[in-house]
C-alpha cells in the first residue's frame, strides 16, 4: 500500500513538503520574465529533495540510499544559493528570506542526521 511508504513517516519528509509548498507560494510573486528562470529552478530543486529521499529510501543497499540522499543535499544547496540570489534581486523581502532560510536549515539538519545514521 502506498501510504505505508517508509519516507512518509519521517519528520524530514514533512519538513521537505513544507519547504516545497513554501517555495511554490513564494515564487508565485516572482516577475513574469522569471517563469523559466529562477522561479522554475527553485521549484524544480524543491521538488527534487523529497523525490530523491523517497526514491533513496526504497533502495536496498546503503550505498544506493546514500546516493539519493546526497542528491537531495545538492538540491538543498541549490535552493540556498537561489534564495540568496532572489533576495539580492529583491524578488523576496527580508521576512521571506529569513523564513525560507529557517525552513532550509530545518531540512538540512534532519537530512544530515539521516545521512549520518546510514553511514
Amino acid at each position: 500500500m502506498l501510504n505505508d511508504r517508509p519516507h512518509k513517516s519521517l519528520k524530514l519528509w514533512k519538513k521537505c513538503m513544507e519547504l516545497v509548498t513554501h517555495l511554490y507560494e513564494v515564487t508565485r510573486a516572482f516577475p513574469r520574465e522569471e517563469e523559466f528562470g529562477l522561479k522554475s529552478q527553485l521549484r524544480r530543486a524543491g521538488v527534487s529533495i523529497p523525490s530523491n529521499i523517497a526514491e533513496g529510501l526504497t533502495r536496498q543497499t546503503k550505498k544506493d540510499k546514500l546516493h539519493f540522499l546526497n542528491i537531495s543535499q545538492g538540491s538543498l544547496s541549490e535552493i540556498d544559493a537561489q534564495v540568496e540570489i532572489s533576495f539580492m534581486l529583491k524578488f523576496i523581502d527580508q521576512q521571506t528570506y529569513e523564513a525560507t532560510n529557517a525552513k532550509i536549515l530545518d531540512v538540512q539538519m534532519l537530512l544530515s542526521g539521516l545521512i549520518r545514521s546510514l553511514r
